[in-house]
Formats: C-alpha cells, sequence, structure tokens
C-alpha cells in the first residue's frame, strides 16, 4: 500500500493583485541531426527576436528559452519552464527543418487553446526552417488551431542573421495584437447607469462579452455618484488643484457667467476625481456614464451638471498631475463605443481615443454646394470636395488630445480648447460643454464594434481614416448646422464611400484612434474571434504591405468570415 504524504497548502501574496501579466515566450525547433553551428545559429536567432520584440512593445515581459525542441523531451521542458514564467502568447522562430509533432505540437498543446501562436521565420534555404515552418502551421490548421505565419527575411548563412524591419514589423504588429488580446482578460471596465438612454447599440452584452474578450462589466447606480457628490467624497485641496490647472489654461474659454456656474463646473472636476479614485479601487481599465436622462436632462427629478470635462479628462494623456495613461471612457453608457476604444488604444500602445457622434455625413455634392452657397472656392485636390466627410462631434468624451496633432505639447493642446456653458435645452442641470476643431492631417482608424444575437458575434466595422480641414468659412457654417459648442473633427475615410459610410454605421457613435494599422487590428480580430467589416466597394479583398496574411485556418475552411462562425 502506498504511502499518503500530506502538505501544508501555502498563502500566495496579494502583491501585484489586479496586474493582468502579458508574457511572450520565444522558442525554436530543431533536428538532432542538424550540426553544432546551425544550432548556435538558431539559439542565437531566438535571442535576436526577443530582443526585438522588448524594444518595440514595451509593454509586453519577453522571455525565451536556449532549449532547441528536438522531440518531446525538449517541448516538455520548454512548456513547463514557459509555463511557470506566465507565458501566454507564443512564438517559434524556426531556421532549421524539425518534426512537427514531436517539436513545436508537442509544445503548444500545453497551452489553452486561445493561446495566440506566430511563427516567425526566414526564406533561408540551407536547412530549411521555412520548410517546416509551412508543416507546423498546416498542421495546426489541420486540427483547428489558429496560428498567424511570417515568413519573413534574414541572411541564409552566418552566426548572428538579423531580421529585416519589414520582418520585425509585421511580428510587432501581431505582438501588439496578442497583447491586447491577453491582457485584458479578466479586466473589467466601470459603467455608472442603466442601458443608455435605450439605444439598444449601447447595451451592456455581459455574457458576450466576458465570453469573447474576458471583460467584465462593473454596474453601478448613478445614484451612488450623486450621493458621493454631496457628501464631499473627494480631496478638496486636489480639486482646487484641478481647477487652477484649468483656469491657467483656459482662461476666458472657460465660459463661467456667474458664482452657480463656477459652482456647476466645480462639480464636474469633482466627479472626475471621484470616478477616478473608484477606477482605481476597482482596477478597472475603462469606463462609462450614462447622464442622458436621469442624471442632467429630467426635470422630474434634480437636473445635474454634465459630465463632459471628467469623460474629457479620462480620454486625455494628461491632467492636473501631468502625464497619465489613458482610460477610455464613454458617454451615454456606450458599452460597444467603450470597448471599441478600449481595444483601439491598446492596440496602438495607448493612444488616445475619441468618441463621436455619427452625426452629419457630408457627400460631395451636398458639401460643394454649400461651399458654393457662401463663396467659398475649392478644387479637385481639396479632399473634403471630392470625397467628402464625417463632421463627428459629441457633447462628451472629447479627449483634449484631439485638439492638436500627435506630439503637441500639453500647452499647445489646450491653446485650442473652450468650454462653453452647457445646451440648456438638452442639458437643464447645465455645466460645461467642451469644444475644438481638430487639425488635418491625423491618420488611423475609425470604427465602431456592433454585436448580432443572430450570430452570437461580435464584429468591428472599421476604415483607415484621416482628419481633414475646411476654410475658415466653410468650417463655422458646417459647426453651425449641427452643435456649434461641441467638439468637431472632420472624419475622411480611406475606401468608404460616403454613400457607403451613411447607410453601413451601425450605431450612432463612432470612434478613431490614431496610429493604428489594418494589421495589428486584423490580427486582434483573429486572435478574438471578432468578425471584421469593412466591406467597402473600392477595397480590395487583400492589400499586401497593409494587411495582415489570411490565416490558413481560415482558407481551409471556406474563408474568414465561414470559419470564424464555425469557431
Amino acid at each position: 500500500m502506498s504511502k499518503v504524504v500530506k502538505s501544508k497548502a501555502k498563502s500566495v501574496s496579494s502583491t501585484g493583485m489586479g496586474k493582468n501579466r502579458a508574457v511572450l515566450g520565444v522558442f525554436a525547433t530543431s533536428d538532432p541531426r542538424i550540426d553544432n553551428d546551425s544550432r548556435v545559429r538558431c539559439r542565437n536567432i531566438i535571442k535576436m527576436v526577443a530582443d526585438r520584440i522588448a524594444s518595440r512593445v514595451p509593454e509586453i515581459e519577453v522571455v525565451y528559452s536556449e532549449t532547441l525542441v528536438d522531440g518531446e523531451t525538449q517541448a516538455d521542458a520548454v512548456a513547463s519552464t514557459f509555463l511557470d514564467g506566465g507565458v501566454n502568447m507564443l512564438v517559434c522562430v524556426p531556421d532549421t527543418w524539425a518534426f512537427p509533432q514531436l517539436s513545436a505540437v508537442s509544445v503548444i498543446q500545453q497551452f489553452p487553446s486561445d493561446t495566440p501562436i506566430n511563427i516567425t521565420c526566414g526564406n533561408s534555404g540551407p536547412k530549411p526552417g521555412v520548410v517546416f515552418a509551412h508543416a507546423l502551421n498546416g498542421a495546426l490548421a489541420q486540427y483547428g488551431r489558429l496560428a498567424h505565419l511570417n515568413v519573413g527575411t534574414w541572411p541564409d548563412t552566418g552566426a548572428n542573421p538579423q531580421m529585416t524591419d519589414a520582418t520585425e514589423n509585421a511580428l510587432v504588429e501581431w505582438a501588439y495584437a496578442a497583447y491586447t488580446a491577453v491582457s485584458l482578460k479578466g479586466k473589467r471596465v466601470l459603467v455608472f447607469g442603466h442601458d443608455s438612454m435605450g439605444m439598444e447599440t449601447a447595451l451592456a452584452h455581459v455574457i458576450p462579452t466576458r465570453n469573447a474578450y474576458g471583460i467584465e462589466i462593473t454596474r453601478l447606480d448613478m445614484k451612488l455618484l450623486a450621493d458621493m457628490l454631496n457628501k464631499k467624497s473627494y480631496d478638496k485641496a486636489e480639486l482646487k488643484e484641478l481647477r487652477a490647472w484649468l483656469d491657467k489654461h483656459l482662461g476666458k474659454r472657460l465660459v463661467l457667467p456667474g458664482a452657480a456656474d463656477s459652482e456647476r463646473f466645480n462639480m464636474s472636476l469633482a466627479m472626475y476625481l471621484i470616478v477616478k479614485q473608484m477606477i482605481k479601487e476597482l482596477n478597472a481599465v475603462g469606463g462609462g456614464f450614462m447622464s442622458q436622462l436621469e442624471w442632467g436632462s429630467d426635470r422630474r427629478g434634480i437636473p445635474l451638471p454634465v459630465a463632459d470635462a471628467m469623460e474629457s479628462l479620462f480620454n486625455s494623456s494628461f491632467d492636473h498631475t501631468g502625464k497619465k495613461e489613458v482610460v477610455p471612457f464613454g458617454t451615454e453608457a456606450d458599452v460597444q463605443g467603450i470597448l471599441t476604444m478600449l481595444f483601439y488604444t491598446k492596440l496602438s500602445g495607448g493612444n488616445p481615443p475619441l468618441f463621436m457622434d455619427f452625426r452629419k455625413v457630408w457627400e460631395p455634392g451636398e458639401i460643394r454646394k454649400l461651399a458654393s452657397g457662401i463663396g467659398v472656392k475649392f478644387s479637385a485636390k481639396d479632399k473634403w470636395a471630392s470625397k467628402g466627410f464625417v463632421d463627428g462631434d459629441n457633447s462628451g468624451s472629447a479627449s483634449f488630445d484631439w485638439a492638436a496633432r500627435p506630439g503637441a505639447s500639453e500647452k499647445e493642446i489646450m491653446s485650442g480648447i473652450s468650454m462653453p456653458l452647457a445646451d440648456s435645452g438638452y442639458f437643464p442641470g447645465m455645466g460645461n460643454s467642451v469644444t475644438f476643431t481638430s487639425p488635418a492631417g491625423i491618420e488611423g482608424i475609425a470604427g465602431r464594434l456592433a454585436y448580432s444575437s443572430l450570430s452570437e458575434r461580435f464584429t468591428m466595422f472599421w476604415d483607415e481614416a484621416e482628419t481633414i480641414s475646411l476654410p475658415a468659412k466653410l468650417c463655422q457654417k458646417v459647426r453651425s448646422l449641427t452643435t456649434l459648442d461641441w467638439p468637431h473633427t472632420y472624419v475622411c475615410p480611406k475606401y468608404a464611400s460616403m454613400y457607403e459610410y451613411k447607410h453601413y454605421a451601425p450605431a450612432n457613435h463612432f470612434h478613431m484612434t490614431w496610429g493604428l494599422s489594418p494589421a495589428r487590428l486584423e490580427f486582434w480580430m483573429d486572435l478574438t474571434n471578432t468578425l471584421s467589416g469593412n466591406s467597402w466597394s473600392a477595397r480590395p479583398e487583400f492589400i499586401e504591405g497593409v494587411d495582415r496574411p489570411t490565416p490558413l485556418l481560415y482558407l481551409e475552411n471556406g474563408g474568414e468570415k465561414t470559419a470564424k462562425l464555425m469557431k
């Protein structure tokens, strides 16, 4: 009879709780028959790739194993070491032939089925790692495992080959997508209020969001925030500091006709301090606030000041304390908008998002007619006249950063911002709006997440886009035809016609973030099984050098959409 040995359970430290580690493990396969010089080269490639990723994606912890995976014994050793180190993303960098099932498959199978997998190799011939890469990619696709293949370039010979910039860039795009997918699992967003204004497209789809992205939605009643305001549950000294900071930057552009207006504005700032602390306590990564109708618009109650200043501060990369992390924050408790901004910000490495109404779509003929009517001349070189644009504006959630071009100083950004009184018709609780006009030439992705119960899937509607500017007289006229005192960003999609754009919008809000590429977004959509809604008539299905290579798993199963629906 075997002897049962009992051991004492150990308490784990709470240090670091709430921090979801993103750890990427780099390894290589090989063949026990390969000569020693080639094996030294393999180990050098492992370190080279690991160093490149670590230098370009600082958000990720990168580890690597110098043990070459020749067979099951080495596979177990590498997998065990990686699992002990918290690895949740895998990059295999083969430079020689190997046997897939005996090597990489035996590593991969010890990780959860949703672990991001990348196979990066040079297109080298001597000990053909590229041949193995295709064999491995085919094996994974055959049994339904998603992997991304990056057949790049590094020298065929030499002990210390270096990958090309193009190979590195493709790997970095994938790494940011993998980081976004794994780092948000278990995270939460804090949303005040119930279903926003009856907007079905803003619903908190709690279970689908949990299942698709691993994100929790913490919902609190707005009464709690009202009570905390009444109890003055904030640092009064910090409120004075925040108010002084805004007074300094805005001067007379902060419109406060009387003492009551000043007090209401202070309440808006106090909301920021209260919610900021709550987000910190909950380890939340984003948030949202319902506002309309109960908070500030329903005269049966006591209308309270608008949350515009609070929302703008969260979405900005700085506040009275200096540089800070962007916390994507949506107005009107628009959860799918919050998720869109959260994903875009993470994918871009922390860039500020823009929350906009999909307000007024100007088709080329319509804007040319308006311009002619007020004596504004134009030519085919003016994109607003030849392509058209969307006037994106909303009273809330306007990130300060979008008042200037990327890289602008705090002073330069704030010099373009005004805070007029809120529209008393919409917001009888008053307070102050935030307004500016975004400059031209900001490039990125504009889009919107949507959900359908028919497929039980999320779809990301998206296109590359840039901001444009209008002649001053025309700009003023366009602003006045929507809401003059709200922020305005003129968004011009790259491929969508304005006719398509205005008919295919999945909701009344859309969002934009700079520094986000199509490939990076596409990698993330693969890793999260999000459908891609970019079927614009002028956009080719695949653009080399722009899009990520379509995974083999999709090609073998009827295409991307079919495969994702099957998964």
